[in-house]
């Protein structure tokens, strides 16, 4: 069970801190081209210089996406770039396109290459082309079975990435025309309009008809995984938000310890998929691993994704001589409400909010109801900056 790596997503320096201490092993970002998410805020060339040096400061990796469908035009700046990126101290790239896996080895730079899942690779003899030009690892399709998935780490030897948690694709790994079409946004080059998740009336009728699948959730497989030879297990997600990040990549990172220690079982495995089906808005699933999905793993007919208001502050500092803590409020929470704090280094464990708190002139309020206030109150528990505050829904006592 050696190599085994928590991959996290990041769309900005502040995530990519909060998916470092909360326990992923790798960050995945894009630069502000060539890449699959151009609505997201993206890294500068300065901003992956100041994640380089964070991560690695923390003994974590970077890896930065150059995964999209490359036309003559993209090409205008590619090699400066990627000389940029080996300076830097970038540890791979994630490709998509030959045309850069070619350049990647005539330029001989020292960073890894990685072929992303845009390749949409099922079979170990594609495997093995791409390990011939050089690649160290391959993010295989999100649509690969267990059985695919085993019999390529066999038959190539090669790191191999999956995807664990995240958003689906309606396409085969992201190779979408319904973009284009609809909006004239590319999806294969970063423009992905997400018109599978439109809600289109029915003709003649009152239903709804769409076509998203629904998420992709492996609280129940990792195990599994880890058997059959995955290295790397990947979320997705780098235009979520910190506490979405937070919540993912601690859960994912207990149970990949707890497996790995054997301490693993069913009433934290519920525990956990619980969390996670409540930090989400959308429904999840399985998906591919255990064979093709049918109608359950989609959303043909309408869907309901409200998203809740569990995430209730960000600890700034804790003042130990009055035991206080001080967060910024996420969402409207009041003294008496029934909270857990969790954190990098803090088990998560449950508190009542007192009957006094302060806002940050130390006047006593009744609610803390304005977005992104200061808030203090008093607990003996010591906190540290970046741990969390949400709203008390489960206890691993419920499961047991």
């Amino acid at each position: 069970m050696k190599n085994l790596e928590l991959l996290a997503p990041a769309g900005d320096l502040e995530r990519l801190k909060i998916a470092c201490l909360y326990g992923a092993d790798a960050i995945y970002i894009g630069g502000q081209n060539y890449n699959l998410r151009a609505n997201a805020l993206n890294f500068s060339l300065d901003d992956i210089k100041t994640a380089v040096s964070f991560a690695h400061a923390l003994n974590k990796k970077i890896y930065v996406t150059v995964n999209i469908v490359f036309h003559d035009s993209d090409l205008a700046g590619l090699k400066e770039y990627l000389l940029k990126l080996d300076e830097i101290g970038v540890d791979a790239i994630i490709v998509s396109d030959v045309v850069v896996m070619e350049l990647w080895k005539n330029l001989n730079l020292k960073l890894e290459l990685h072929i992303s899942t845009q390749a949409s690779t099922l079979n170990y003899e594609a495997v093995n082309f791409y390990k011939s030009l050089g690649a160290t690892r391959v993010v295989l399709a999100r649509e690969a079975s267990k059985e695919e998935i085993k019999r390529i780490k066999d038959e190539t030897g090669i790191e191999i990435e999956c995807f664990i948690h995240g958003a689906m694709c309606t396409s085969i790994s992201g190779r979408c025309v319904l973009s284009n079409y609809a909006t004239n946004r590319d999806s294969n080059r970063g423009g992905c309009a997400q018109v599978c998740r439109f809600i289109f009336n029915t003709p003649d009728t009152d239903e709804i008809f769409s076509m998203t699948p629904k998420d992709l959730n492996m609280v129940s497989h990792i195990k599994e995984m880890i058997d059959i030879g995955v290295n790397s297990f990947k979320v997705e997600g780098r235009m979520r938000s910190i506490y979405y990040i937070a919540t993912v990549i601690y859960v994912y990172r207990k149970i990949i310890d707890k497996v790995v220690n054997n301490t693993l079982n069913d009433a934290y495995t519920k525990y956990y998929l619980s969390i996670l089906n409540r930090c989400a808005n959308r429904d999840s699933t399985s998906q591919f691993f255990n064979g093709l999905p049918g109608k359950n793993e989609q959303y043909f007919l309408g869907r309901d994704e409200v998203s809740n208001k569990d995430f209730l502050g960000l600890v700034l500092s804790y003042d130990e001589e009055n035991n206080m803590v001080i967060l910024e409020q996420r969402n409207y929470f009041k003294p008496g409400d029934v909270v857990e704090f969790f954190g990098p280094k803090t088990e998560c464990f449950t508190f009542t909010i007192p009957s006094v708190i302060y806002d940050e002139d130390d006047n006593i309020i009744e609610v803390a109801n304005h977005p992104q206030m200061i808030v203090k109150f008093k607990i003996c528990e010591k906190l540290v900056k970046f741990d969390m505050m949400r709203l008390k829904v489960f206890d691993i006592s419920q499961f047991l």
